[in-house]
């Protein structure tokens, strides 16, 4: 078996670790190994859409997805972003209905296909993997809420300074302080809940604030806990 290929055995996978399938046995990580598909998805693709019936769950191996709900008002809303080391469409293959959202490769994705049925046998057998899984998901419940209460107390100002440090934290900057993760303005706009134009203009006042630098559509923070103080003490 060649290097790369014995990597990318679920059994070998450092990206399990941080994941529900670490609570698998050893014949369940190859029962599931030996089912998976790994995959390449380009940037701006669909994974899986809203209303779908998914027939199984996506490792991430590298890369990162959104996962978004289209509102009533036709506006894709970003509810989170999943990353290396999580996995995507749990919640549908437990409740076997279809998926309330839609996923989409941020920039260029690897993920790990592993069909429902594989999943469920060790969702009956494994107490500890089914655990697992089901705090994951209150997890998801729980930033879900977050996320709704945070778009309730705070202003589009406010809202877009807490993604860019949310992005700083998660995600890292480059060797020029850039951010590693670079959402396009839209996708930006979609996280915090506000139209484009006011997303744009909202991040000309922070660069000419001074709390960031722009290199073509690349963001850097310059300060964070000043931008940090501007979202606490931000006066409506």
């Amino acid at each position: 078996m060649a290097h790369n290929e014995h990597q990318k055995r679920c059994e070998n996978c450092i990206v399990r670790q941080f994941n529900n399938l670490s609570a698998l046995n050893k014949d369940e990580l190859k029962l599931v190994s030996d089912a998976k598909v790994s995959k390449k998805i380009k940037k701006g693709e669909i994974i899986f859409e809203e209303g779908e019936k998914l027939n199984g769950v996506f490792c991430v191996r590298d890369g990162v997805s959104k996962v978004s709900k289209l509102s009533s008002n036709g506006r894709d809303q970003i509810i989170k972003l999943v990353t290396k080391g999580e996995v995507l469409g749990q919640s549908s293959i437990i409740s076997e209905e279809t998926s309330k959202l839609r996923a989409t490769a941020v920039n260029d994705m690897e993920v790990c296909f592993i069909p429902k049925e594989k999943i469920a046998i060790p969702l009956k057998d494994n107490p500890k993997f089914t655990m697992s899984v089901l705090k994951t998901m209150v997890k998801d419940l729980n930033e879900s809420n977050q996320s709704i209460l945070r778009l309730s107390q705070k202003n589009v100002k406010q809202r877009i300074g807490q993604a860019l440090l949310y992005i700083q934290k998660n995600y890292g900057e480059d060797e020029e302080g850039f951010l590693k993760l670079n959402l396009s303005r839209e996708d930006l706009a979609n996280v915090v809940g506000t139209a484009v134009e006011t997303c744009i203009r909202n991040i000309s006042f922070f660069k000419k604030e001074g709390y960031i630098k722009q290199s073509k559509k690349r963001i850097a923070i310059i300060d964070s806990k000043r931008l940090e103080r501007f979202i606490e003490d931000f006066d409506y």
